[in-house]
């Protein structure tokens, strides 16, 4: 059934708007200027694990509102992409996967997508801007969303089109408003949910935003059967004041850094935006502080391109992840309604026992 703009980003209205950045502890791994004010990277403990994996050869799709394919620090990090809203009635897919969509025309809302693309998988060590949680994946570009939003049937076919051609993981950093798992409990919307069914059956691993809205349950998509449903958190590592909690069906959860969303540009979450659209507040031009659950589930998204880069099938992602997520005071192996299984940790993550039986996946197909 048709239900055009029921699926909107997650993140990009919480950005910051307050204060300049100021830079946190240097971090010597890369010469990318704000580094040290990646605070997401620290506390997923991403740089910890590049001696083990960077994510060469993965390939992350993000399917959101398109990129900047024009960026500096993406420059060398995408693979084809593909547009799949606008596209007209007789066709399913077109365009390249530009934020600027089919009539050539960029909203501001739009530039969510390249920021969620930056936290994956920016260029490190060139000398500008940021350095992605899987430094040497690629991304997958592909535009479901126009100004910020789209029907689940577009979303359905950006899923189904990187489940075809080669996506490893797909980070879905958008969700509807809570009360719409209704639909899909009842089965009057089932395109978004088939569509997760079909990628996690070709071995790929689908993240999903929990939501802004301070609401206990995982907005759909991430309330779905196969989607890892990711919260957010803040540089202390306490549950962000906006986030949704963890609780599915399944209790497929896990948080990670999603920027606190109050006063202090530091203290969300810095990515890259289309070139000359970063806020002067914040002071960068190319760059800029979101918060949100959009930002939080990029950082999973990268971590487990660390994940698959090492061989390993989906499931075994999955366990990583989940198994060596920590809960802040508890550990690890704890469940709660705020952090789901805990924050992820890349460092412990690609530590885990690896199974590689039937898994990595290369130009759409299982090795």
């Amino acid at each position: 059934m048709p239900l055009r703009k029921t699926i909107s980003i997650l993140g990009a209205l919480l950005a910051t708007v307050a204060t300049t950045a100021i830079s946190g502890p240097a971090d010597a791994a890369t010469n990318d200027p704000l580094r040290s004010q990646q605070w997401g990277l620290d506390q997923v403990r991403a740089a910890a694990a590049w001696a083990t994996s960077t994510g060469s050869g993965v390939v992350v799709a993000v399917v959101d509102s398109g990129v900047d394919l024009n960026h500096p620090d993406l420059q060398g990090q995408l693979v084809p992409g593909v547009t799949t809203v606008d596209c007209g009635r007789q066709r399913t897919y077109c365009g390249n996967g530009s934020w600027e969509g089919t009539d050539g025309v960029a909203q501001s809302a739009d530039s969510h997508g390249t920021h969620v693309s930056g936290i994956v998988a920016a260029a490190a060590d060139n000398g500008i801007g940021v350095a992605g949680v899987a430094r040497d994946a690629k991304v997958m570009p592909i535009k479901s969303l126009e100004d910020g939003s789209g029907s689940f049937e577009e979303i359905a076919a950006g899923i189904r089109y990187a489940a075809d051609h080669g996506a490893d993981v797909i980070n879905l950093s958008l969700g509807a408003v809570p009360g719409a798992q209704a639909l899909t409990i009842t089965g009057l919307e089932s395109s978004v949910t088939d569509a997760i069914a079909y990628a996690t059956s070709k071995g790929v691993l689908v993240v999903a935003a929990a939501g802004n809205e301070s609401f206990p349950v995982c907005d759909t998509p991430s309330f779905e059967p196969g989607a890892l449903c990711v919260t957010a958190t803040t540089p202390d590592e306490t549950p962000a004041w906006y986030t949704n909690g963890a609780v599915k069906p399944d209790l497929d959860a896990v948080a990670a850094p999603g920027g606190a969303g109050l006063v202090f540009c530091e203290d969300d979450v810095v990515s890259t935006v289309p070139v000359g659209t970063g806020s002067e507040t914040c002071g960068q031009q190319d760059y800029d502080y979101y918060a949100g659950t959009s930002m939080a589930t990029p950082h999973v998204a990268g971590v487990a391109a660390l994940l698959y880069a090492q061989g390993r099938n989906r499931a075994n992602v999955h366990d990583a992840l989940v198994g060596t997520a920590r809960t802040p005071g508890l550990g690890t192996g704890v469940f709660t309604t705020s952090y789901g299984h805990g924050i992820v940790d890349a460092q412990a993550a690609v530590d885990y026992p690896v199974t590689t039986t039937g898994a990595a996946r290369k130009n759409g197909k299982k090795k």
